[in-house]
């Protein structure tokens, strides 16, 4: 019996999550269920897109994971199912699919849920559809072909001849601080150059350490993380907070917040020499 994964916005304080693990196992018994997070924010896809892409790929061949992610956007009585990399991944249609991937997948099954109404109920005829298709092993029975689906894509560094230029893409509890620069990219633009990579107006990394420990307590540093995205960071200090970095809000790109006499930045330049 394959592995069913579970990533949300829903938090976990009240029951809903014990909710959706109980009708999983009434529906398709012997089901194993793993959580991802539940704790994804419902405004910024591609924040979550990073989490969840970089914790799905380690679950094997055949995994499904169900992600609930600002379910109610669109008023669209159905959810999409697809298969890519030999997992499957069950949405709702409100683009979050087509962030994930990084495309349109070529075959996407709709799931009907037309006669539920609450989400509980929405959710039972979801996993009726998965029960259906894990019997047979063809998506096709949970549903019906389906491509007009919502596309939204992720955000890609602009590059120059000698810079490239990325989003604060997550912060983590730590403050450290993501940017969607992946290595390879970085690699083909630098070809060899020194760099200098440029955050706030005059603060500037020029190596790259492969550990915390390369670097003496204080010091900033850089390194592509074991997701393979540049990531920045004070040695046992908190980088967002002591140089007024923050994720990525094309609204409110380089703007003072309210109330505060600060600036933050969301954007880091790599410049190649």
């Amino acid at each position: 019996m394959p592995i069913i994964t579970l990533t949300s916005d829903i938090g976990q304080e009240d029951f809903i999550i014990g909710a959706l693990k109980g009708q999983i196992l009434s529906t398709i018994p012997g089901m194993g269920i793993a959580d991802i997070t539940h704790y994804l924010s419902s405004k910024n896809y591609q924040q979550g897109a990073y989490i969840f892409n970089n914790a799905a790929k380690h679950y094997p061949a055949g995994t499904l994971h169900f992600i609930m992610v600002n379910f109610f956007q669109f008023p669209k009585r159905h959810a999409l199912l697809t298969k890519h990399n030999n997992q499957y991944f069950i949405t709702p249609d409100n683009g979050f699919l087509t962030m994930m991937l990084g495309g349109k997948p070529k075959e996407i099954i709709k799931i009907d849920f037309k006669q539920a109404h609450t989400f509980l109920e929405i959710t039972q005829e979801i996993f009726k559809a998965i029960g259906a298709f894990v019997k047979t092993n063809n998506i096709a029975d949970a549903g019906v072909a389906f491509q007009e689906i919502e596309e939204i894509y992720p955000m890609q560094p602009t590059l120059g001849p000698n810079w490239m230029e990325g989003q604060i893409l997550f912060i983590d509890q730590f403050e450290n601080v993501v940017v969607n620069i992946r290595k390879e990219e970085f690699d083909i633009q630098a070809q060899g150059r020194s760099f200098k990579i440029v955050f706030t107006r005059n603060e500037t990394i020029t190596d790259l350490s492969k550990h915390y420990g390369e670097v003496p307590i204080s010091d900033k540093l850089a390194w592509f993380n074991s997701a393979g995205y540049l990531e920045i960071a004070v040695r046992g200090g908190n980088m967002a907070g002591l140089f007024g970095l923050s994720k990525f809000d094309e609204n409110q790109m380089n703007k003072q917040r309210p109330n505060d006499n600060k600036w933050f930045f969301q954007m880091v330049r790599v410049f190649f020499e």
